[in-house]
């Protein structure tokens, strides 16, 4: 299960790293980045909005079953993401990677939640969350040596043997486990599904529309349509699709806060970072990528240890050093982005990070589910995918239209003055303004961070704890 867990976490983060060499490709003729962005921002709504209903359908007929599923489809659609040849075409096929990769995120947790007791949830959760460590650091460096070494397309090409083996092996070795008769809230799906795209497609495209007062529009509309989900979740009687009585649980709702942080910030990051580093820098994709090994073997070795330590401490005791961890690496990375920085020194602040990811992943998840009845860990999983997600596609859609504005506000006539945000190294005349757009952008995934730093301190000691206390 955790392979496809990876496969899906690889995919986003090796992205990143090609997306500069994307646009050459496939959008050289524009300055705006925020085209480039939807490669990111379709597969990331493709993913959210069917979360909720994947985790039911596990629960209904089965998460091996569905899991399967999604492989395959994951795998197919990465197939037509290596094959693209504009990028409209790479956008469709990254958005049916995302609803592939929704079939199968809800059933690792699930399947995790069910099988393991809640005093013995935290080591296997940890394991899980080490696995977003490894795909950091496996992600950019991989997608910086397939880009260099052999061109983008590579970079989804190398998902279908690793798709084919993870589907061999789940068929053999996952268990089935007991289903459960679930009906399906379509008018809920429709609703969260409106709401979700609205929001997102008028922060995405706000700026490069001079936030005209239709993209306003469409944003109040996907509010208010999200206003109206919630209502119409709370006046269903029969099944929900969102089982509103599962957030009388403060851990629960607590770490949903969390997790949405938490998918903002490490979504929104690597944007500004990557384009400053082979934009303004001249470095390659792979050296890029090299510059965020310390975090990810930090992070990958680390949180197998504190999930076993969060069996028996406290998640706050690991959550709110985590968070702030990662949140002052991200100030020092904005510190240091200027074109003097000497390149090592980017190694400190990525160190610091892969530290306060280590406490971060395993904790959210393990206190999200250590309360749910087998019955609700379905849909527990999906609820927490999404708000991840949504985290997630908000990060992707907000750093896209605040990097463009600070472009702008630091480089007013850029493209007059030579500089090409499409491929190589930009001319030094722009060089110090567009270090300084991308110093700045940063600060915003940093800010968002602060947030889950002072939500997490309100989440209450899990009971087991409690009890041997």
């Amino acid at each position: 299960m955790v392979i496809g867990f990876f496969m899906i976490l690889v995919d986003t983060t090796i992205v990143s790293v090609a997306n500069p060499a994307i646009k050459a490709a496939l959008d050289p003729d524009t300055n705006n980045l925020d085209n480039v962005v939807w490669v990111t921002s379709a597969y990331l709504l493709a993913y959210a909005v069917p979360l909720l209903i994947t985790g039911r359908l596990g629960d209904r007929f089965g998460p091996k079953n569905i899991y399967l599923i999604g492989l395959a489809v994951f795998t197919l659609g990465s197939l037509g993401c290596g094959l693209s040849g504009s990028l409209a075409m790479l956008v469709a096929f990254r958005a049916v990677q995302g609803v592939g990769a929704s079939m199968m995120t809800p059933q690792t947790m699930a399947v995790i939640t069910r099988t393991f007791p809640p005093q013995r949830r935290g080591a296997a959760m940890g394991l899980w969350g080490a696995t977003s460590g490894v795909a950091m650091l496996v992600g950019p460096l991989a997608g910086g040596l397939l880009v260099d070494g052999f061109g983008w397309e590579w970079i989804f090409f190398i998902n279908l043997p690793v798709g084919v083996i993870g589907f061999v092996m789940a068929w053999i070795l996952v268990p089935k486990l007991e289903t459960h008769q679930h009906r399906f809230d379509i008018v809920g799906v429709f609703l969260s599904a409106v709401a979700l795209f609205l929001i997102v497609f008028g922060l995405q495209e706000g700026e490069h529309y001079d936030w005209a007062g239709w993209v306003w529009a469409m944003i109040v509309g996907g509010v208010v349509v999200m206003g109206l989900f919630i209502w119409q979740q709370a006046k269903t009687r029969s099944e929900p699709l969102v089982p509103l009585d599962l957030f009388r649980d403060r851990n629960f709702s607590v770490a949903n806060l969390g997790i949405t942080t938490v998918g903002f910030t490490v979504t929104a990051m690597s944007l500004p970072m990557m384009f400053y580093y082979q934009l303004a820098r001249g470095l390659t994709p792979t050296e890029s990528a090299l510059l965020l090994i310390p975090m990810a073997v930090l992070a990958g070795v680390l949180a197998p240890f504190a999930g076993r330590l969060l069996d028996r401490v406290d998640p706050r005791f690991l959550l709110v050093p985590g968070l702030l961890l990662t949140a002052i690496s991200l100030f020092w990375y904005a510190a240091l982005m200027n074109p003097d920085t000497e390149i090592w020194m980017f190694l400190l602040p990525s160190a610091l990070m892969g530290i306060g990811q280590s406490g971060m992943w395993g904790p959210l998840a393990t206190t999200a589910t250590r309360n749910l009845a087998p019955r609700q860990a379905g849909a527990g999983s999906g609820i927490y995918n999404t708000t991840r997600t949504i985290g997630s596609v908000l990060g992707s859609a907000a750093i896209a239209a605040f990097m463009q504005g600070r472009l702008e506000a630091n480089l007013p006539g850029a493209a007059d003055a030579g500089g090409d945000f499409g491929s190589g190294q930009l001319p030094d005349v722009v060089v110090a303004g567009f270090s300084d757009a991308m110093a700045q952008s940063v600060l915003l995934p940093a800010a968002v961070m602060l947030v889950g730093v002072v939500v997490v301190p309100f989440l209450r000691r899990p009971e087991h704890l409690a009890a041997r206390r």
